[in-house]
């Protein structure tokens, strides 16, 4: 128990540190976060997140004051590799048949077949790769994907101390004390940010973690309480997957049409939304907590689904693009004016001036045709 809470502090301080000393190298790596026009992010918070939790977690096994236990040592590692394919997606781009791949080999490796079967492991591959890269796309905001994180590894941390997996359990707690250090600098506006590196590190360690963790119970209430730690990542792949197949536009682009984009066209601020993005995320993972315990049914996760269909479909008809709402109360522009640029500061523009037409010049002869 001390241990635990040394561990967990030790492990928010450093990652807020790391986070903060690395942003002067990740600019001029060129990581940075291209999603801001006005300013570059730059990437180093998922590299102090990855490096907090795998030192922290190896320094505990090795002094043996938490021994990570059987397996978890090679799930931390197949979790650093994917931290490093993510990495080199951020500094390269690569393609995402190559992030899809990389991430399935390294789940493949950790997945217990003994205890879940060779169909319902092949399918555990698949879901782990899925939810690694659905955390990836929650980084489109600031704070989002780090508040997720926080609160998913707390759930599956839980499921895992309920197995009596003590070694997962305190892994987890160091992932979410990291996340809490890197929150510091990621909170709206966003000093640092997760990109792939974190992103893919958090979204794999906790899906597998959670297939460890309900390895050799049922399959069927072990897919429902699965999909509830993570229904936040799912309903946002989703959301993207139908606005994009329905307006014809290319799945792997970019572009706002995220679960916070939207909320900020309802008129949230950033902040806000972030606040109610976690908030949806703790009632699911609370949900798959209480029914992995065993304090609700098996039917329970049919709710969670509900909701995140309902909240799929509201915010599927909420534009994704325009500006936004003018304020109350506030004065329309003027017609006859525009916003130019010029040197980089704004300046009004006044529309040219209309006029009068042009009269004949009297001449003599003008004067004596008209007089006669």
């Amino acid at each position: 128990m001390l241990y635990g809470i040394t561990a967990a502090a030790t492990a928010l301080l450093l990652a807020a540190l790391l986070a903060a000393l690395l942003r002067g190298p990740a600019l001029r790596l060129g990581l940075a976060d291209r999603r801001q026009r006005q300013r570059r992010v730059p990437l180093s918070g998922g590299v102090a997140v990855v490096l907090t939790t795998c030192a922290v977690a190896v320094a505990g096994d090795r002094a043996g004051f938490a021994p990570l236990g059987e397996g978890v040592g090679a799930l931390l590692g197949a979790a650093g590799a994917v931290a490093a394919l993510g990495l080199a997606a951020d500094r390269w781009r690569l393609k995402t048949r190559f992030l899809v791949a990389g991430t399935a080999t390294a789940a493949a490796c950790v997945v217990p077949y003994g205890d879940t079967g060779v169909p319902a492991g092949i399918a555990a591959v698949g879901w782990i790769a899925c939810v690694a890269l659905a955390f990836r796309a929650l980084d489109h905001a600031d704070g989002v994907v780090g508040t997720v994180g926080v609160v998913t590894a707390f759930g599956v941390a839980a499921c895992a101390a309920a197995e009596v997996l003590d070694g997962l359990a305190v892994l987890l707690s160091v992932l979410a004390a990291a996340l809490t250090g890197f929150l510091m600098h990621n909170w709206p506006p966003a000093r640092v940010a997760l990109g792939g590196c974190g992103a893919m590190f958090t979204g794999f360690l906790l899906a597998a973690a959670a297939v460890v963790a309900r390895a050799g119970q049922d399959a069927a209430t072990g897919a429902g309480v699965l999909f509830a730690l993570t229904a936040v990542a799912v309903a946002d792949a989703v959301l993207v997957v139908l606005v994009r197949r329905t307006a014809g536009h290319p799945l792997l682009r970019r572009g706002p049409d995220h679960l916070a984009h939207r909320l900020r066209r309802l008129g949230l601020t950033a902040a806000g939304a972030t606040v109610l993005v976690g908030a949806a995320a703790f009632a699911g993972v609370l949900v798959g907590t209480l029914v992995h315990t065993g304090w609700l049914g098996a039917r329970a996760p049919l709710w969670v689904a509900g909701g995140a269909l309902l909240l799929v479909l509201g915010l599927w008809r909420v534009p994704a693009r325009g500006g936004r709402p003018a304020a109350r109360g506030a004065r329309p522009a003027p017609g006859p004016q525009r916003d130019v640029r010029h040197r980089g500061r704004p300046r009004r523009e006044a529309a040219p001036l209309v006029r009068p037409p042009r009269r004949p010049v009297e001449t003599p002869a003008r004067a004596m045709r008209r007089m006669a």
